[in-house]
């Protein structure tokens, strides 16, 4: 089973490799393939696509089950999700994308969500004390609600707008991000006019 793992990893934080683990524990993955954002289309991205994809690169090595997929970087136009689930089934065949319970939250005004789910089967990660009415009344509209899966991870409370802003105010983010994220941050000066 392949596990897809989408985001602007703008930086990439240990929350995001908390979530691969999980995920690579809990769904049995032979691989992970990190999707980094090329341009999304619901948010401004100031950082360089290959920059974050150097961040993502540095953050997962180490992780032999994991690679970097370039393919949203290197396509034209917004970077939406089922682009990238019809993408994922020609390449992989069965693949599971992974979402926060946030995220899933508004699954339901994504581009295209039935056509999503017709090519992905999602892997929902929620937390502690996430409201679970808030992921039932998501799938109480879905068609197939059997193709989303919930799956509880430890709590992580870091954010990449979080880092970006410590970053700006000079704080350290050593335990926040993997130490070669941390190395390359500082070495590209990265996140110094946020």
């Amino acid at each position: 089973m392949t596990g897809l793992l989408g985001g602007a990893f703008d930086p990439p934080h240990l929350g995001h490799l908390a979530l691969a683990d999980t995920a690579r524990t809990r769904f049995e993955l032979d691989r992970l393939v990190v999707v980094v954002t090329g341009s999304p289309p619901h948010k401004a991205v100031e950082t360089a696509a290959e920059l974050r994809y150097r961040l993502a690169e540095a953050a997962f090595a180490g992780r032999d089950w994991a690679e970097v997929s370039r393919w949203e970087l290197d396509r034209h136009g917004p970077s939406y999700t089922v682009e990238t689930a019809r993408w994922a089934e020609k390449e992989y065949g069965e693949a599971i994308f992974l979402v926060g319970a946030d995220e899933f939250a508004s699954f339901l005004i994504w581009r295209e969500p039935r056509e999503i789910l017709r090519h992905v089967r999602l892997g929902v990660a929620t937390r502690p004390g996430f409201p679970p009415s808030a992921l039932e009344t998501v799938l109480r509209e879905l068609e197939q609600p059997a193709r989303v899966e919930p799956f509880e991870m430890a709590e992580w409370p870091v954010s990449s707008t979080e880092i970006r802003e410590l970053v700006a105010r000079d704080e350290p983010i050593e335990g926040l991000v993997p130490p070669r994220v941390a190395e390359l941050i500082a070495e590209l000066g990265l996140y110094r006019s946020c």
